[in-house]
Protein backbone atom coordinates (compact mmCIF):
# COMPACT_ATOMS: atom_id res chain seq x y z
CA UNK A 1 0.00 0.00 0.00
CA UNK A 2 1.30 3.40 -0.94
CA UNK A 3 0.38 5.75 1.87
CA UNK A 4 1.53 8.02 4.66
CA UNK A 5 1.04 7.14 8.31
CA UNK A 6 0.44 10.02 10.71
CA UNK A 7 1.09 8.81 14.24
CA UNK A 8 2.17 9.68 17.73
CA UNK A 9 2.94 6.02 18.49
CA UNK A 10 6.67 5.20 18.57
CA UNK A 11 5.91 1.48 18.04
CA UNK A 12 4.09 2.25 14.76
CA UNK A 13 6.99 4.45 13.66
CA UNK A 14 9.48 1.70 14.51
CA UNK A 15 7.55 -1.07 12.73
CA UNK A 16 6.53 0.73 9.53
CA UNK A 17 9.20 3.37 8.89
CA UNK A 18 10.94 1.17 6.30
CA UNK A 19 7.73 0.54 4.34
CA UNK A 20 5.81 3.82 4.60
CA UNK A 21 6.42 7.49 4.94
CA UNK A 22 5.81 8.28 8.61
CA UNK A 23 4.82 11.65 10.01
CA UNK A 24 5.75 11.15 13.65
CA UNK A 25 4.24 13.57 16.16
CA UNK A 26 6.32 12.91 19.24
CA UNK A 27 4.60 13.98 22.47
CA UNK A 28 1.42 14.92 20.55
CA UNK A 29 -2.00 13.93 21.80
CA UNK A 30 -4.96 12.47 19.98
CA UNK A 31 -6.34 15.84 18.92
CA UNK A 32 -3.06 16.99 17.37
CA UNK A 33 -2.97 13.84 15.26
CA UNK A 34 -6.57 14.35 14.11
CA UNK A 35 -5.98 18.04 13.33
CA UNK A 36 -2.94 17.18 11.20
CA UNK A 37 -4.94 14.52 9.35
CA UNK A 38 -7.62 17.15 8.64
CA UNK A 39 -4.94 19.59 7.39
CA UNK A 40 -3.50 16.93 5.08
CA UNK A 41 -6.96 16.20 3.67
CA UNK A 42 -7.35 19.90 2.91
CA UNK A 43 -4.06 19.62 1.00
CA UNK A 44 -5.56 16.88 -1.20
CA UNK A 45 -4.75 13.63 0.59
CA UNK A 46 -7.49 11.08 1.28
CA UNK A 47 -8.14 8.69 4.14
CA UNK A 48 -6.95 5.09 3.88
CA UNK A 49 -7.94 4.27 7.46
CA UNK A 50 -10.68 5.67 9.67
CA UNK A 51 -9.48 8.27 12.20
CA UNK A 52 -11.39 6.57 15.03
CA UNK A 53 -11.06 2.95 13.91
CA UNK A 54 -10.86 0.23 16.51
CA UNK A 55 -12.84 -0.41 19.64
CA UNK A 56 -10.79 1.94 21.84
CA UNK A 57 -12.61 5.19 22.50
CA UNK A 58 -10.84 8.54 22.37
CA UNK A 59 -9.66 9.31 25.86
CA UNK A 60 -8.95 5.65 26.61
CA UNK A 61 -5.66 5.69 24.71
CA UNK A 62 -3.06 8.36 24.15
CA UNK A 63 -1.93 6.89 20.83
CA UNK A 64 -3.46 7.34 17.39
CA UNK A 65 -2.29 6.36 13.90
CA UNK A 66 -4.09 7.24 10.67
CA UNK A 67 -3.09 6.31 7.13
CA UNK A 68 -3.68 8.75 4.28
CA UNK A 69 -2.92 8.65 0.58
CA UNK A 70 0.57 9.63 -0.49
CA UNK A 71 -0.61 11.35 -3.63
CA UNK A 72 -2.68 14.51 -3.60
CA UNK A 73 -5.87 14.93 -5.59
CA UNK A 74 -8.90 17.16 -5.44
CA UNK A 75 -10.34 17.72 -1.99
CA UNK A 76 -11.91 14.42 -0.89
CA UNK A 77 -15.15 15.62 0.68
CA UNK A 78 -15.97 12.20 2.17
CA UNK A 79 -12.56 11.99 3.87
CA UNK A 80 -13.04 15.52 5.17
CA UNK A 81 -16.51 14.71 6.56
CA UNK A 82 -15.25 11.57 8.28
CA UNK A 83 -12.32 13.41 9.81
CA UNK A 84 -14.40 16.40 10.95
CA UNK A 85 -16.95 14.03 12.53
CA UNK A 86 -14.12 12.11 14.22
CA UNK A 87 -12.73 15.36 15.64
CA UNK A 88 -16.17 16.33 16.96
CA UNK A 89 -16.63 12.93 18.62
CA UNK A 90 -13.16 13.03 20.16
CA UNK A 91 -13.64 16.59 21.44
CA UNK A 92 -16.97 15.68 23.03
CA UNK A 93 -15.60 12.56 24.70
CA UNK A 94 -12.55 14.40 25.99
CA UNK A 95 -14.79 17.10 27.46
CA UNK A 96 -16.89 14.37 29.08
CA UNK A 97 -13.74 12.85 30.59
CA UNK A 98 -12.74 16.29 31.89
CA UNK A 99 -16.09 16.63 33.66
CA UNK A 100 -15.85 13.13 35.12
CA UNK A 101 -12.35 13.85 36.39
CA UNK A 102 -13.51 17.18 37.86
CA UNK A 103 -16.42 15.47 39.63
CA UNK A 104 -14.15 12.79 41.04
CA UNK A 105 -11.57 15.21 42.42
CA UNK A 106 -14.26 17.58 43.71
CA UNK A 107 -15.87 14.69 45.56
CA UNK A 108 -12.63 14.07 47.39
CA UNK A 109 -11.83 17.73 48.07
CA UNK A 110 -15.28 18.95 49.06
CA UNK A 111 -15.77 16.40 51.85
Amino acid sequence: MNGIIITNNPKVKEKYSKCYKIVFLEAAGLMEVLYLVRDKIHEGHGLLSHPLSGSVKPGQTIYKSVMITKEKRELDIESLKITENSIAVAEKLLKDYQLIDLDLIAGGIDR
